[in-house]
Order: C-alpha cells, then structure tokens, then sequence
C-alpha cells in the first residue's frame, strides 16, 4: 500500500491525466469526475508494488478507462453533453482547437485511442495494454480514426 504522502503526491501528478482521459470516455464532466474519484480510492486500496513512475501512470490509465466503461454501461448514467458544455483543454490555436473538437466527434472506439496516442503520449502497445487490445486492432483503430478524421476535416 501507498503511504498518505506517495498517495498524495501520485494523485497530485496524475489527476489531470485521469479526468481527461475519463472526460474523453465518458464526455460528461460529473461523470469524469465519478470514474476519478472511483480511480483515486482503487489508487488508495491498492496493494500493487509499482515498477516506477511509468507503471504506475499506466496502472491509473487503465483503470480509469475501466472505471469510465463501468459508469458508461450503468442504467443511470446521465445523458452525454455537448463539447461545449464539457470543460475542454484550452487550445491558443484555432487549429488544434478544431482538431481536438473533431477528435472529441469521432465514436469511441476511435476516439479513445487516437486520445491516448496522441494527447497523452501512449506508444499502441500501452494503449493495447490500456484498452485490454492487441496492438494489432489499436493500430488499425488509430487508422481509420485518422481516415475518418481526414474525411471530416476535408468536407469543412
């Protein structure tokens, strides 16, 4: 188990990650929030000996994911928000402003990887490892993602 001050200082780095990676899940802020807390207390009760940083931001990533797909299935979820209802990150750039937002538009099944390749770094094995996928269906996902990307944005 982590002491209060590895816990702490854990959830102090990570936090922004968890929330942006449940917000992109589950697309409501309320339930971003729910899948953080949930990932915070499993980080709390948790009696796994991570190997260094990079394990241990992996390990909340993949719970995070599962905690935002348990929320997503739970007859009371609340309705999805529209992305402007949703707290974003705020982009200077027009341009990646709009790219985001029609990342943000994709199912996903798209959504979710093209998120963690690009916005939060994951190499297609640890989105694999993330998102319980050979790496072999996060590649073809991370395609045709792009593609539907590129059709998107090239009709605009």
């Amino acid at each position: 188990m982590l002491t209060e001050t590895e816990f702490t200082a854990a959830a102090e780095r990570h936090l922004d990650m968890v929330y942006r990676i449940a917000l992109n899940s589950l697309r409501h802020p309320a339930d971003a929030e729910d899948a953080v807390q949930n990932t915070m207390l499993r980080l709390w009760r948790t009696d796994t000996d991570f190997a260094g940083e990079e394990h241990l931001r992996r390990w909340l990533a993949r719970v995070a994911v599962n905690e935002s797909r348990r929320i997503a299935a739970h007859p009371w979820r609340r309705r999805a928000v529209s992305l402007e209802e949703a707290r974003e990150p705020v982009f200077q750039d027009r341009e990646r402003r709009e790219l985001y937002e029609a990342v943000m538009g994709l199912p996903a099944k798209y959504r979710v990887p093209l998120y963690l390749y690009y916005y939060e770094g994951y190499a297609v094995a640890e989105i694999g490892e993330i998102l319980g996928l050979k790496p072999s269906t996060v590649q073809t996902r991370l395609s045709r993602g792009r593609e539907k990307l590129k059709t998107m944005l090239t009709e605009e």
